[in-house]
């Protein structure tokens, strides 16, 4: 019992008033440990980098003219890096536009790429295909 529940904590999730409300301080930022990693932060990340349209520049497997899958930074690989990048760097600030957990959960997925093999990916690609993604959007009928 105890080696079942102990996967859980790869799901653990905070709702409550913990969420972060500012941008990692650092690659050694604590709160870091609560996504990278986190299968459920991972997951909420992909469906964000769909939802906000990523995939034209990076394609659907992260393979494209700026590829994310092999694990190559151009900016810095750490947490840190990787968010200041999405948030600041690059096709018009996300920061602007994209809640900040939401950016958290996006970096943790982009840092997580290189660990997907592709049928994993595949999978996740599939499970985002029957969701609205953000230029499609019309709010809840």
């Amino acid at each position: 019992m105890a080696i079942l529940l102990g996967g859980c904590s790869q799901e653990a999730r905070d709702l409550g008033p913990g969420l972060p409300q500012t941008a990692p301080h650092g690659n050694a930022d604590p709160r870091i440990d609560a996504y990278q990693g986190n299968f459920y932060q991972v997951a909420q990340g992909g469906r964000y980098f769909a939802w906000y349209g990523c995939s034209p520049c990076h394609s659907e497997q992260a393979k494209g003219g700026a590829r994310l899958s092999d694990g190559q930074w151009v900016q810095g690989g750490g947490f840190a890096d990787v968010y200041r990048s999405i948030a600041t760097g690059h096709g018009g600030a996300y920061g602007q536009r994209v809640p900040v957990e939401q950016l958290w959960q996006i970096t943790a997925y982009v840092r997580d790429l290189p660990l997907h093999y592709s049928e994993k990916r595949r999978r996740l690609l599939l499970d985002q295909k029957g969701e609205p993604q953000g230029s499609a959007w019309s709010g809840p009928q």
